[in-house]
């Protein structure tokens, strides 16, 4: 069974509100005060105008929508996340912009690689973002990312 997440991240508020710049962005309330916004085919589209051009390094974040990340990370940080998997085999991607700049990242875990001594790339972002994970658990079971397969039925 597959899993895909293709998503920006941030402080509930700070995000809902950047985000009423654009009217086909989705905000999802996910744990820990963090609101996801999915990165669907109609988000994509609106914000790249038709243009298949992506962000270096990253499969869904479309190009030049990096700036618009980083000026909303003005009022606290913002991640932008990838999961793919298929069958337990995949790849992760995230970055992470607090006040303007890029804090960290981008992050790439390629198919096949062991997870860094400090976890995942989704999990490194989402612990920037303040997330806390309990023992026995990640940050991305923590705020509840395994909710949904896919993308797409976040905006729902």
């Amino acid at each position: 069974m597959g899993y895909d997440l293709y998503a920006v991240i941030g402080d509930g508020e700070a995000l809902s509100a950047a985000a009423r710049e654009l009217p086909a962005a989705r905000p999802a309330s996910i744990g820990q005060g963090l609101v996801l916004i999915p990165m669907t085919d109609t988000l994509f589209d609106a914000i790249t105008g038709g243009s298949l051009e992506r962000a270096p390094g990253f499969r869904r974040l479309p190009g030049g929508f990096e700036h618009t990340l980083a000026a909303w990370s003005a009022d606290g940080p913002v991640a932008y996340v990838e999961a793919d998997y298929f069958g337990g085999v995949g790849e992760q991607r995230a970055a992470v912009w607090d006040g303007g700049a890029l804090v960290l990242g981008p992050l790439h875990l390629d198919e096949g690689q062991p997870f860094a001594p400090d976890g995942s790339p989704v999990s490194q972002a989402l612990r920037r973002l303040g997330v806390v994970a309990t023992a026995g658990e990640d940050e991305f079971s923590a705020v509840g990312l395994g909710r949904h397969r896919h993308s797409e039925a976040w905006a729902g």
